[in-house]
């Protein structure tokens, strides 16, 4: 626990980390009260479902053009900027609220600028940690955003709630466009080292983004990041978007399981990053395959879970493997990408995993109206593990060029340096 929070001691990393916490609350805050917004002016589904997906889909388009801004402009001043623009979408949307007469499209409009800003600043956010903490620290630093995210997600709509109860949406608004202000705070106060930009390039972004793909391409731990993240948001991670199809079909137990279970699912995620470093240095480098492994079986069990709390303790294990997998792989790509590029490969890293996850939930989701929603999670866990054991025996490169990353050293007192067991020949070449 004390080797995960030890990047809090690098000032510019605790200052940057809490200030996020704080936005990333008032975020989670802001998404419960749209909804609620949105759903009760308009009663209408489609309108709430457009309001989620305005805020998302950015994120899934517009990643690679933030990691080419990130890599092109200061990454310090930059992220000022986007956090301004995301805390200005949050006062407008706090004045549509107030006056109770602006129609759905607008508050949907507001929702999409706002992911806008989030989706060109986040890359940059994700390229800074590396310059925040020492190398040793990264993976704990990695753990620790992943920890914060989740801790929003818990506390958020929860602190929601008290404030609607209290007083209005306005009012949630109001407060996320504050919490922004957390951050531009502490990034003024924040130095990072120099790196040179846009040598030798036009500056145009296509050909930046275009390059900076190639570069994710020819380095192997970057290349095979970035392929197992899209084949895990394909087949693992729709569990997320149907989670209140888990408590509302299968459990029939309504909000109040729904809730449960994203309860669980965070509580699990914070647990796992917490002790994600300790972890890594008793184990090794075998940890990441564990967790690819690890994760798609506790997909299976979750499936499988006859009740509200089976399910609820399943949805623990499975945010915590879940999160293994991410922060395993973010920290690979993060120590691998060179520094001048590290926003651009970043930004591909980000896009597969927002492109290709909505696509899995909307092929799951539609399976599931026809065959169960416990079925089709259960099979997806299992086509998942199958999938990555076929890689494991056929293609084991993919996970050695992973293995030589230095985001994963050997446990203490291995000096063979084979710690992937039967997994992969160390002999093999790290290039498919």
């Amino acid at each position: 626990m004390l080797t995960s929070l030890r990047p809090l001691r690098s000032r510019n990393f605790a200052l940057v980390w809490s200030s996020a916490l704080v936005s990333n609350v008032g975020s989670w805050m802001q998404a419960v009260a749209l909804g609620v917004v949105v759903t009760a002016r308009s009663h209408n589904p489609l309108w709430t479902g457009a309001v989620a997906a305005a805020a998302f889909v950015p994120i899934g388009v517009l990643s690679p053009v933030g990691g080419v801004l990130a890599d092109r402009l200061d990454r310090r001043r930059w992220l000022i900027v986007t956090t301004l623009g995301e805390a200005g979408c949050a006062a407008v949307l706090a004045v549509l609220a107030a006056t109770g007469h602006a129609p759905s499209w607008a508050l949907v409009v507001v929702a999409f600028l706002g992911g806008v800003a989030a989706a060109v600043g986040f890359p940059t956010y994700q390229a800074m940690i590396p310059d925040l903490v020492p190398a040793d620290d990264l993976l704990g630093a990695v753990s620790l955003s992943s920890a914060q995210f989740n801790v929003g997600r818990v506390i958020g709509p929860a602190l929601a709630g008290v404030v609607l109860l209290a007083g209005s949406a306005a009012w949630v608004f109001a407060v996320n466009a504050v919490s922004f202000g957390a951050v531009v705070a502490a990034l003024a106060v924040v130095r990072l080292p120099t790196t040179e930009r846009g040598v030798g390039d036009d500056g145009k972004i296509l050909r930046r983004i275009v390059e900076g793909a190639r570069i994710a391409a020819a380095e192997p731990g970057c290349r095979s990041a970035i392929i197992l993240i899209g084949i895990v948001a394909l087949v693992g991670s729709p569990f997320i978007a149907l989670v209140p199809a888990m408590a509302i079909t299968a459990l029939h137990r309504g909000a109040a399981g729904t809730s449960v279970l994203l309860t669980a699912q965070g509580i699990g995620a914070v647990c796992c990053a917490l002790v994600l470093a300790p972890l890594v240095i008793a184990f090794g480098r075998r940890l990441l395959v564990g967790a690819l492994l690890a994760f798609p079986l506790a997909l299976v069990g979750y499936g499988l879970a006859p009740s509200l709390w089976g399910a609820a303790a399943a949805i623990l294990l499975v945010g915590a493997c879940y999160i293994g997998v991410l922060t395993g792989l973010n920290t690979v790509v993060q120590r691998r990408a060179p520094p001048e590029a590290r926003g651009r490969v970043l930004g591909l890293y980000m896009m597969v995993l927002g492109a290709i996850y909505p696509v899995g939930a909307v092929v799951e989701g539609a399976i599931a109206h026809a065959v169960g929603i416990r079925e089709v999670t259960a099979v997806s866990g299992g086509v998942l593990f199958t999938v990555m054991v076929a890689l494991g025996l056929f293609r084991g490169q993919l996970f050695a060029a992973l293995e030589n990353s230095p985001t994963f050293p050997d446990a203490p007192g291995d000096a063979s340096g084979d710690d992937l067991g039967a997994w992969v020949d160390p002999a093999a070449p790290v290039t498919p």
